[in-house]
């Protein structure tokens, strides 16, 4: 009975405090429900509100939390080895959430608790039929009271579907033998051979320490699952706790123990609000309107027709529309307007501004049966904002437009190069601006000359263009530009290029011309070589190409000179070859009256009696021995062929067409030769 009474107390004890939470809650919901219908909802309600799914609006500030399960509990290792034998579980939770996280939490438990003694207390004394034998292992029911108060961090916030926790707190244990085990114990026979007669009840106060998880089944059920561990002082249950001849148990040791329990939850407090039906959607913004109207070129005093348009506007709309010329008011609430360009030109800048006056939509009415208290009514949208065009439109006598300019070819050659092509057609392709008429032509070049060339097809020629002479090729860009001019005194010009090439060209010198039968370089020849030729090849990467000839009425070869009483020194040598080869030795002599030209820039040839070349005898005088040479004498027509042409050719370029087999100098043969007098 007394157990019994321990247990109502404590049931009583925490239906109460439930109680009280309750209340608690509930004036605190009343007052909430009471200020929220009292009040205007804000202008700016937090999206929570709004949608009614806020964490917060679940019932659980206050919970109830009826549970069963299993109890474990560890041995006291000293002494007789006290074992409280694991066992069932139920009680009763009461918490309460104050914050998001953190809760405070009342609880109480009863378990079935069972003691046995591991070790026996003693043997049977003398006198009994088994004296000297084991006493058997002493066990006796018990049940346990535990009260406790924890402080408890939810995981997640309040409200949350899944809610894991964290706990630890204080907590007092009231060990409680049973009425019969207390009964048995006082027996004088169990107390003669045990010493138990003192066996009672025993307080101990421990902490406890664990978690587990929470789930929110429906607004105001749920389901939990925990899991802690619990420590105190090993009861003695009034018993003795050093020998004394029976059972006894060691205090001040402490004793572990564990309770694994499932419960339902009840949570108390106003259900959540349900969604807000949606607010009817702000009137869409007004597209970007553009003005039309105004493409192209604007002539003066001629009527330009303009017109707003504004893609994907919603039909049903109301729109007024304002435009203003160069800032000032012109037309009417219409998306039409024409506008008159002055004669004397200039810029018109017009802008456009569209307003919606469409009525705006009424407010939201609440459904008959969503609760007054989560009515929170959204703000008004707000008004369309106006929109703006502008377009400027440029009053101009347009100009005439050239579309093309070219030149037919545009690569041309100088007029040294007799091949090729020397001229270009030029040619225009222009079209009168929208306010333009009749068109007329001017052509200029940079360099050359041009011939019609106040029409749309012009003549370039570049024969008049200057390149210098040398061992380099040249290049002219020539820039061809073409004006053209309507009536209205508006122009337009564009230019094309022509490219005029000179490669390097062969320049040839007066010829050499010989006495009959004779090789022996003449004076006059030698004023050619030295003072025109040799300074020639110092001032550029040239070559001296010499082409010897004889004519017909002369020997084949030169009459070798004898010694007496021996044969000639060499063998006799073509007369038209040794005239070149003297002619050699003058530029390369290096001492005397000869030039000192590097050998290797000198080559020479003969062709024998071949006069198909012209012949360029020059003003020199004439070569005949019997005749004396004046300066600005002419050769006379019996003594032209006997001659060397004298060739400058630019290094890597074609030998002139006279020139067939140019051979590099003989080396021995030019030594013997030396410095010719």
């Amino acid at each position: 009975m007394k157990n019994r009474r321990h247990f109502k107390s404590a049931v009583s004890f925490l239906i109460c405090a439930a109680l009280c939470f309750s209340t608690a809650v509930f004036a605190q919901n009343t007052t909430g429900t009471t200020n929220q219908t009292s009040n205007p909802a804000p202008a700016n309600p937090p999206q929570a509100a709004v949608t009614g799914l806020g964490q917060d609006e679940f019932p659980d500030i206050v919970e109830i939390d009826p549970f069963g399960g299993i109890s474990t509990w560890g041995t006291v290792l000293i002494g007789l080895g006290t074992k409280l034998v694991d066992g069932g579980l139920v009680g009763l939770r009461v918490a309460y959430n104050p914050s998001r996280h953190l809760g405070l939490e009342l609880w109480g438990a009863w378990n079935v608790a069972n003691v046995e003694f591991k070790s026996s207390s003693g043997v049977f004394p003398v006198g009994n039929p088994l004296a000297g034998t084991p006493l058997p292992n002493y066990s006796f029911g018990a049940r346990n009271y535990i009260f406790g108060l924890n402080p408890v961090y939810n995981l997640k916030p309040r409200g949350s579907k899944v809610q894991p926790y964290l706990t630890v707190g204080v907590n007092g244990i009231q060990f409680t033998p049973t009425s019969d085990a207390k009964r048995i114990a006082r027996d004088p026979i169990h107390n003669a051979l045990f010493f138990s007669g003192n066996l009672n009840d025993n307080l101990q106060v421990g902490f406890n320490y664990g978690g587990g998880v929470k789930f929110h089944l429906s607004d105001h059920i749920g389901l939990r699952l925990d899991a802690r561990g619990l420590w105190s002082r090993n009861p003695t249950y009034g018993l003795p706790d050093f020998p004394t001849g029976g059972i006894y148990i060691p205090s001040k040791n402490h004793i572990n123990g564990f309770e694994g329990t499932l419960g339902l939850v009840f949570y108390l407090g106003q259900g959540k609000c349900p969604p807000m039906p949606p607010a009817p959607p702000p009137p869409p913004a007004l597209p970007q309107p553009t003005i039309t109207g105004g493409e192209g070129t604007i002539c003066p005093g001629k009527e330009v027709a303009l017109h707003a348009n504004l893609p994907g506007a919603a039909p049903g709309r109301t729109l007024t529309y304002a435009w203003t010329v160069n800032g000032q008011s012109q037309g009417g609430n219409s998306p039409d307007l024409t506008v008159t360009p002055p004669a004397g030109g200039g810029t018109l800048n017009v802008q456009l501004t569209v307003t919606d006056t469409t009525p705006p939509p009424p407010p939201m009415e609440r459904p008959k049966k969503f609760p007054e208290r989560c009515w929170i009514l959204p703000p008004a949208p707000p008004p369309v904002q106006p929109v703006t065009a502008t377009s400027t439109l440029t009053v101009t006598v347009a100009a005439p437009t050239i579309s093309g300019v070219t030149a037919s070819p545009n690569t041309l050659m100088c007029s040294a190069v007799p091949t090729g092509d020397h001229t270009a057609q030029l040619t225009a392709t222009a079209q009168a601006g929208a306010c333009g008429g009749n068109l007329t032509y001017a052509w200029t070049v940079s360099e050359g000359s041009v011939t019609n060339g106040n029409t749309a097809n012009a003549t370039f020629d570049a024969s008049s263009l200057n390149f210098e002479g040398g061992a380099q090729g040249q290049t002219k860009t020539v820039t061809a530009t073409v004006t053209v001019t309507d009536q209205n005194g508006q122009t337009a010009s564009q230019s094309t290029t022509i490219t005029v090439n000179c490669p390097p060209q062969y320049q040839r010198l007066d010829d050499l011309v010989f006495a009959k039968n004779n090789a022996r370089v003449n004076n006059c020849a030698k004023r050619i070589l030295i003072e025109d030729t040799a300074p020639k090849v110092t001032t550029g990467d040239y070559d001296i190409v010499l082409v010897g000839h004889r004519d017909t009425d002369e020997e084949e070869n030169v009459r070798a000179p004898r010694r007496r009483g021996h044969q000639p020194a060499q063998p006799p040598t073509a007369l038209d070859e040794q005239r070149a080869l003297n002619a050699a030795a003058v530029l390369i002599g290096g001492h005397g009256t000869c030039a000192n030209v590097d050998p290797s820039r000198v080559k020479i040839d003969w062709v024998g009696t071949d006069q198909t070349s012209e012949t360029r005898p020059g003003l020199c005088g004439t070569s005949n021995t019997n005749i004396k040479e004046r300066r600005g004498q002419a050769t006379s027509a019996a003594d032209k062929n006997r001659r060397v042409e004298v060739y400058i050719v630019p290094r890597g370029q074609a030998n002139p067409p006279a020139v067939k087999n140019p051979r590099p100098l003989p080396q021995d043969v030019m030594q013997r030769l030396g410095c010719p007098k």
